[in-house]
């Protein structure tokens, strides 16, 4: 079970932390990036909805993001490992 866990331990650390973090980054350019479209184009109501769209698939994005990662914690904690291991050379 030792092997498994260390298995798991260093999918956790070397793959899925860095994916969450990619996929927030990306959640939050697509959030600013509608901010800064609905403030730019305040006087067209087209390209405003359009910022305004990406401001609320930002937040979804960081809604599911989080959620997975609460998921994954959850499932992390249930086979006995911490949610942030570091990996021992």
């Amino acid at each position: 079970m030792s092997v498994l866990n260390d298995f798991l331990a260093k999918v956790v650390v070397q793959i899925i932390n860095p994916l969450i973090l990619l996929l927030t980054a990306g959640a939050f350019a697509v959030f600013v990036w509608g901010a800064f479209r609905l403030v730019l184009n305040a006087g067209d109501a087209a390209k405003r909805e359009e910022g305004r769209s990406a401001i609320v698939w930002g937040i979804v994005g960081f809604v599911i993001i989080f959620g997975v990662y609460g998921i994954l914690n959850f499932a992390l904690h249930t086979f006995g490992l911490d949610s942030v291991q570091k990996i021992s050379q």
